[in-house]
């Protein structure tokens, strides 16, 4: 999925008082030190913050322009303060109070890596909760947005946008306080072609209507990263109660078979944590660009396709987006360097989740493929990178999208339930979500939670704020793939290839298998070896993703041309960076390889979202 007065301190602490008292602010453990100027924004809460967002815009594909007006209605706590909003490459055309009073406003020298931002003159404090429009237009090469010709949408008929605005980039494309550490509603009014669909993190349409205007409301308070758009000629079916599915034509169908289990899962998150707070849980998924797995956006879960494997086995992914509405969507990081407060929080549910549903020997294959990976790029990163409270000041919020909050953070807490007992730990997490619902939350305010409401014989100091994997690391012991190491232990080492490969008994191996299985071999294998393999079990034809990218990085390492044209229509045909990142990685450390990393790279692209582009872009630089 992701990339931060004297004289004023007396008004501005009475008003906090009052504020606080009468509810209009949320009191949480460990708030944000918003005093500070933050590491990833212009915004300063502590002054003005926003309360409430309406959208009132056009799209527009031949300029590739999000047009309109962004109203902000606003607390402020302290009367003489400039708002101040994140923008980043926004054309502002005016400012103006709820009246239509013209109110000055600069954007400052940019700050590297967060745009310019806007600062705004605010007028004469009233009883009213005051009321900024902002009059704005995006540019054509927003980052947050990515525009899709109809070649490069999956039907092929009809353009595409959709956005990504996790962690910093919802600042492209709307003017906000893009940080997580506020939160507010919003309502939006868009005008989109009359054949095309929009739908946004909010209530939604499940049709097109004949005038291309479409209306939405999110009630519940969300961090900006969680704004959300698309806009397509995109047909719904439901596959639940309150659960649904959203795509092109062509992917509609086969998307519904594949989350047939989202009712169960949404049954079984609430079993354990509490009810669901968002109405609806709806996927959309999107062309092979999108360069994430899934985002978590509320009530609409953005998804790739490549999850699609037509045997249900990647659906954890949906899981762990449907966690997020508990873990990230409920209750928030303050910062980007309390992300696993987010990700290992999900990971941990979603590993529930998959239990509940699919049983305890599942699950348990995907806690070792994470175990596994995470002991491997712990080794990759630089020591204090491998704290779960991280240290992001100076850089791209991106940079903490780490294994170490996804799955250091998933470790931490699974150690924490088998220190106190699963019962008294889910009583403590459904306390927890329940009790800071719709607040934002930092490491220490978690600590502080934590050590109050239960008594742990653990350094948490060594999982938090200590380098590499702490000596309580649990324990993670599957048979299932004790079998398939073993197996790939005894093809590495054999005399005979082929022979050896022909009698493994894969009858039942699921996706999680053949990953261990691939992932383990000794790299790289001999052109003898490859040949055995992909004879056996045609991995250079397999439509699974997660078989096809680990079968291709054997393949860079071994230089096994047959399926070399493989990897390039692999790396051209979809924008998934969890994919691209490895695999042009692992090209680069030679230079016959960089240079058809290059060659695919011009062609591939135009096609990538620019959260793909930028990691790619850093790695073939010269």
């Amino acid at each position: 999925m992701q990339d931060r007065f004297f004289t004023h301190a007396v008004s501005r602490s009475l008003i906090m008082v009052i504020a606080f008292a009468i509810g209009i602010l949320p009191i949480a453990i460990g708030p944000l030190a918003e005093a500070q100027q933050l590491p990833h924004s212009h915004a300063r809460p502590d002054q003005v913050k926003i309360k409430h967002l309406h959208l009132d815009a056009k799209v527009n594909f031949d300029t590739k322009r999000i047009s309109g007006s962004a109203t902000l209605t606003l607390f402020r706590a302290d009367p003489q303060a400039k708002l101040q909003l994140d923008s980043d490459g926004l054309e502002i055309r005016s400012v103006k109070s709820e009246n239509g009073q013209a109110l000055t406003y600069n954007q400052p020298t940019a700050r590297q890596g967060i745009g310019e931002g806007l600062a705004v003159d605010l007028p004469v404090v009233t009883k009213k909760p005051t009321k900024v429009i902002v009059e704005y237009s995006t540019t054509p090469t927003a980052a947050a947005v990515q525009w899709l010709s109809p070649e490069q949408t999956t039907d092929k008929k009809h353009p595409f946008l959709f956005t990504q605005s996790q962690a910093i980039l919802a600042r492209t494309w709307v003017p906000c306080q893009d940080t997580p550490g506020v939160r507010m509603t919003y309502s939006a009014k868009l005008l989109v072609p009359k054949d095309l669909l929009a739908v946004m993190s909010a209530s939604n349409p499940q049709k097109k209507n004949d005038t291309g205007v479409y209306e939405f409301q999110m009630k519940q308070p969300i961090p900006s990263y969680l704004l959300a758009l698309a806009v397509g000629d995109l047909k719904f079916v439901g596959v639940g109660n309150r659960s649904g599915v959203y795509a092109e034509r062509s992917v509609l169908k086969k998307a519904a078979w594949e989350l047939a289990d989202t009712e169960r899962m949404i049954e079984a998150a609430e079993k354990l944590y509490g009810p669901y707070r968002w109405d609806r849980y709806d996927v959309i998924f999107l062309p092979s660009s999108f360069p994430f797995g899934g985002m978590e956006n509320p009530r609409l879960t953005f998804a790739t396709p490549t999850i699609l494997a037509g045997d249900r086995s990647l659906v954890a992914l949906i899981a762990h987006e449907l966690a997020h509405s508990w873990s990230g969507n409920l209750v928030t990081n303050a910062t980007w360097n309390d992300f696993w407060l987010n990700e290992g929080f999900t990971v941990y549910f979603e590993q529930r989740i998959m239990e509940a549903v699919y049983g305890r020997r599942y699950s348990e294959m995907l806690a070792k493929l994470t175990l596994d990976g995470l002991q491997r790029e712990v080794l990759q990163l630089k020591k204090r990178d491998t704290w779960l409270k991280l240290d992001l000041a100076g850089r791209n919020p991106d940079d903490g999208m780490t294994s170490i909050a996804y799955d250091k953070g998933y470790f931490f807490l699974r150690m924490l339930e088998e220190k106190v007992g699963r019962e008294q730990w889910d009583a403590f997490l459904k306390h927890y979500f329940d009790k800071f619902a719709f607040q934002s939350m930092t490491t220490e305010g978690f600590l502080k939670h934590l050590k109050s409401n239960l008594t742990v014989d653990v350094d948490l100091d060594a999982w938090v704020y200590s380098a590499g994997l702490p000596d309580t690391m649990p324990v993670v012991k599957t048979e299932e793939l004790e079998k398939v190491a073993a197996a790939a232990k005894a093809f590495t080492v054999g005399t005979k290839p082929s022979a050896i490969a022909s009698d493994f008994n894969t009858a039942d191996w699921t996706t999680h298998h053949w990953n261990h299985f691939l992932r383990t071999l000794k790299s790289p294998l001999s052109a003898e070896q490859m040949t055995a393999l992909d004879t056996q079990f045609k991995f250079t034809e397999s439509g699974n993703s997660e078989i096809t990218h680990d079968w291709l990085l054997l393949v860079i390492a071994a230089d096994y041309q047959p399926a070399m044209p493989k990897l390039k229509s692999f790396l051209t045909g979809q924008g998934r960076r969890k994919f691209l990142e490895p695999l042009y990685t692992k090209l680069v450390e030679t230079e016959s390889g960089k240079a058809l990393a290059k060659e695919i790279y011009t062609i591939a692209r135009p096609s990538y979202h620019s959260v793909s582009r930028d990691t790619i872009d850093e790695i073939l630089k010269d």
